[in-house]
């Protein structure tokens, strides 16, 4: 079972048994159509629904999509996401923010941010050249730069201590 939990209020429980759907416990029957990567079509009780997937963040299960026009974040949970929030393991998840490691040797291109700004999720936190290309590394959600580690024109191993986040 899967709890769908739509702009951090109303929760959704979905599962599927035996090609059957349900949701909240009733049964649903539906037809899906992907058209596309992230986009799908579905038709439900005689309504027809375009359905598009703007974001995701598999980090946090998070995802915003747009649902015939209208936008909604999403955040999905299995029986074992519950597991790890009761054994409080799931904390794990904002250690993993505290830093920005090089995902690879590279460049420093630019650092566009500065120690105590606050950066929204998806703002530029350092650019890494890496095989002749720029890879803009972006925060994955709203952060505080504490400490930035490298200078711009410093090359960095794989895994090296960039910034450090709170």
């Amino acid at each position: 079972m899967i709890k769908a939990t739509v702009n951090n209020g109303s929760s959704i429980h979905l599962e599927n048994k035996s090609n059957t759907h349900f949701v909240n416990g009733e049964e649903m029957a539906f037809d899906l159509k992907k058209l596309k990567p992230g986009t799908y079509h579905v038709l439900l009780n005689d309504k027809s629904y375009n359905i598009e997937v703007l974001e995701s963040n598999k980090i946090t299960k998070t995802h915003l999509i747009r649902i015939n026009g209208k936008s909604f974040d999403v955040q999905l949970r299995d029986r074992y996401d519950d597991l790890l929030h009761e054994l409080g393991l799931d904390t794990t998840i904002s250690q993993k923010i505290a830093d920005l490691k090089a995902p690879m040797p590279g460049l420093v291109v630019d650092i566009p941010v500065k120690v105590g700004q606050v950066v929204k999720k998806g703002e530029t936190l350092l650019i890494l050249e890496a095989m002749k290309m720029e890879n803009t590394l972006k925060a994955i959600v709203d952060v505080t730069i504490n400490k930035i580690v490298v200078n711009k024109g410093q090359a960095v191993d794989k895994n090296e201590l960039l910034i450090h986040l709170s």
